[in-house]
């Protein structure tokens, strides 16, 4: 088996190396996951898999500064929120297991008709099978965590195909799950190119892929799936956020700030499109400039910093393309506009791109927010849905009429009032529709997506 190495998105600097599977390596890791949960001798009870979830909390709540600079060096998301990840990926752990307590099926009626009599019958759930995982770069820990842990929690074998810009976390978990007491072949990591990791997803001993990433791949393997297998696809947004005219400004400016800068925006849910009520746009504009421009860049693994570097250089040289094109179209620079490095860009404001600029059309997946002014709230609503995505939005408003109208008309899955899209906590379901993806996640949706229901019919002439 080959390697390859990680190295940091701030300065190219090699922060470690991890084994690169090839066809027929991958391959091997499908047959072992595919004999380890057909193994009905050896299969592990649910009282074993919380001892072992528990052993995995355990050992990570042990070394969260390690993890934390782990996650931080390969993926450039800053300290202080690597940090903040790996705390949710511990919690992430905590809630499978908590799910499995009330991870039960239903009593189905008997007896009410003639063709009834006699019989009871209950639902309860099984694991699906062998679950594939591929993974992005964007939160390489707890991203493992939502894939992998509620695999191994309901009783699936997992194989996680984490990014290649980003592989050590979810090597690492995998090394965590079996110091923890998991037998091999419940949990498997595979670092490998595009062919070997299109064979994970679309073997026929695959029961479930789960894939976060771009939605032309994701779509792409969800043409070639195996027939029977299930799918999860989690891809971007290009997450609106409407302000009406009565909005608490300087309570919100922090929330956009956060919720379109943290991790440089590449983020699937990040804030980047905001549609303003004209009366209050300047002052919107202005203040959210105001805070972009106070941001720390720079090496993500300085405490200070706030934005770190995007995931490699070709990143910022489209991102400065884009915000180039936007320019050219009429959009004014409010703020920001202008590489810093090879590896990263200012966090940037645009006021009023054209509706056709890149900025405006496509997930950015950059330090970028575009804000749009409107007169009818009518008018915002028709621009946020304008886009064939559909993932997380937001609106801002004291009206709680307004903010009900905006949960009705707004095309996103999940709609936060008064917060920025971005928001997420790990119990929440979590998911895009229409071309952003197909199912949703969260730790406990996750499980009933790995899981099946089998119904059991009992008749008995003493019923």
């Amino acid at each position: 088996m080959s390697t390859i190495e990680v190295t940091s998105p701030f300065d190219d600097k090699v922060v470690g190396t991890v084994p690169f599977s090839n066809v027929e390596e991958v391959q091997a890791a499908i047959e072992l996951a595919n004999d380890t949960f057909h193994d009905h001798k050896n299969a592990l009870p649910k009282y074993k898999r919380i001892e072992i979830l528990e052993k995995v909390a355990e050992i990570m709540s042990s070394q969260i500064e390690e993890l934390t600079i782990l996650c931080a060096s390969e993926g450039g998301k800053p300290y202080m929120d690597s940090k903040v990840e790996i705390q949710r990926a511990i919690n992430g752990v905590k809630l499978s297991i908590e799910a499995l307590s009330s991870f039960e099926g239903t009593e189905i009626a008997m007896g009410h008709t003639a063709s009834s009599a006699n019989r009871m019958a209950y639902t309860f759930k099984e694991p699906i099978g062998v679950v594939a995982a591929v993974s992005a770069f964007n939160h390489p820990f707890n991203l493992a965590i939502h894939q992998v842990i509620p695999a191994i929690a309901v009783g699936c074998s997992v194989i996680i195909k984490p990014a290649t810009q980003t592989p050590m976390s979810a090597v690492k978990l995998i090394e965590i799950l079996a110091e923890a007491g998991l037998p091999k072949g419940w949990a498997q990591a595979v670092v490998c190119g595009r062919e070997a990791g299109e064979l994970l997803a679309t073997s026929p001993k695959v029961n479930f892929l789960t894939f976060i990433g771009s939605g032309s791949v994701g779509w792409y393997l969800n043409s070639k799936v195996a027939n029977g297998t299930r799918v999860a696809l989690e891809h971007g947004g290009v997450a609106p956020v409407i302000v009406e005219a009565d909005a608490d400004i300087d309570a919100m400016i922090p929330d956009l700030g956060k919720g379109g800068f943290y991790h440089a925006g590449q983020v699937c849910v990040s804030v980047q499109r905001i549609f303003v009520h004209e009366s209050i746009a300047d002052e919107v504009a202005t203040k959210l400039s105001d805070y972009a421009s106070k941001l720390v860049v720079g090496d993500q693994l300085d405490p200070k910093t706030e934005v770190g570097p995007l995931i490699n250089n070709n990143e910022v040289n489209r991102v400065e393309e884009w915000v180039n094109e936007a320019k050219e179209k009429g959009g004014k620079i409010l703020t920001g506009g202008n590489r810093i490095s090879a590896s990263c860009y200012e966090p940037t404001v645009i006021l009023n791109p054209a509706d056709d600029a890149l900025v405006s059309t496509k997930e950015v997946f950059g330090p970028v927010v575009c804000i749009y002014t409107y007169s009818d709230i009518e008018e915002a609503f028709d621009r946020a849905n304008a886009l064939e995505v559909s993932f997380q939005a937001a609106v801002f408003t004291k009206n709680i009429d307004t903010a009900l109208r905006a949960v009705k008309r707004l095309s996103g899955t999940a709609v936060m009032v008064n917060d920025h899209t971005a928001f997420r906590v790990d119990w929440m379901p979590f998911g895009g529709a229409n071309a952003s993806g197909l199912g949703m996640g969260g730790i406990h949706h996750s499980m009933i997506e790995m899981s099946k229901e089998k119904l059991m019919v009992i008749k008995s002439s003493v019923l």
